[in-house]
């Protein structure tokens, strides 16, 4: 696991950017992208914009695949992430909405739902899986919408939403009532299964969750624990996500690299 801290959101968005370019096939494959919602990465985005308008990458030919959708919330609803993805990572990188899958939360039972689940897990297989996976960290610890409690090996299913979850994203909703109490999440399983993890996480609410996540016990109690047993994960933080690392000294050392040793 490689821990990157730079002092400014922008300069944390622009290294998470790098190690998404670094991670995208180069032999001839289209791309494939696992695509997080949320503001963390709303800067490796703009970065990415940026490196496809000076030509350093395209993702005309990618597919993306969001981690998680919202059950109940009715098509085109702008708070859908389908519509939050097509505003802020197919307008901005390029990618063609054709090629933007997303969790179908349509389903107004749990096996209509779960069969949507498990044809999603098959488009992600018949694609040769998720080149890079980029993600945020929920302040209590969840990956995805993975609660704390979710199953370390757990696939793309329903899951009920933590009052602490709801809570935080009521404020793109009217108000906590009109935000939906349940999802279809990529499990922790289905995001471990992806090549690369890069991971943005930003501002003093995540320190803690970020510690835990990093430096805790691997355990379902704290969902982002899996990035530690993952072989090739990248954490990119500003100073204030890695306030309350307690290794940080080594981290900091560890990204100088073999020039200074």
């Amino acid at each position: 696991m490689e821990v990157v801290v730079r002092a400014t959101p922008e300069d944390a968005a622009r290294r998470a950017a790098e190690a998404v370019l670094a991670a995208l096939p180069t032999d001839g494959r289209d791309a494939v992208i696992g695509l997080a919602t949320g503001s963390s990465p709303l800067g490796l985005y703009r970065e990415l914009g940026r490196a496809v308008a000076e030509g350093r990458a395209d993702f005309s030919r990618a597919h993306g695949f969001a981690l998680d959708e919202y059950v109940g919330l009715p098509p085109g609803h702008p708070e859908g992430y389908r519509e939050v993805l097509l505003r802020e990572v197919c307008g901005v990188i390029g990618l063609a909405p054709e090629r933007l899958s997303v969790p179908d939360g349509s389903g107004t039972d749990v096996p209509a739902l779960m069969a949507a689940a498990r044809a999603y897990e098959e488009r992600i297989r018949s694609l040769g899986g998720v080149d890079v996976q980029v993600l945020g960290i929920g302040a209590n610890g969840h990956l995805g919408f993975n609660e704390p409690g979710s199953a370390l090996t757990s696939r793309t299913r329903v899951k009920r939403l933590s009052d602490r979850t709801r809570r935080d994203n009521a404020r793109f909703f009217q108000g906590l009532d009109d935000v939906p109490t349940h999802c279809v999440t990529q499990g922790l399983g289905t995001i471990l299964d992806a090549r690369r993890l890069v991971l943005v996480a930003t501002g003093d609410a995540k320190a803690d969750a970020v510690a835990a996540a990093l430096e805790g016990s691997f355990t379902a109690s704290v969902p982002a624990s899996v990035l530690q047993w993952h072989p090739d994960t990248v954490v990119c933080l500003d100073e204030a996500a890695a306030a309350a690392l307690r290794n940080r000294q080594y981290y900091d050392d560890a990204a100088a690299g073999l020039g200074d040793h």
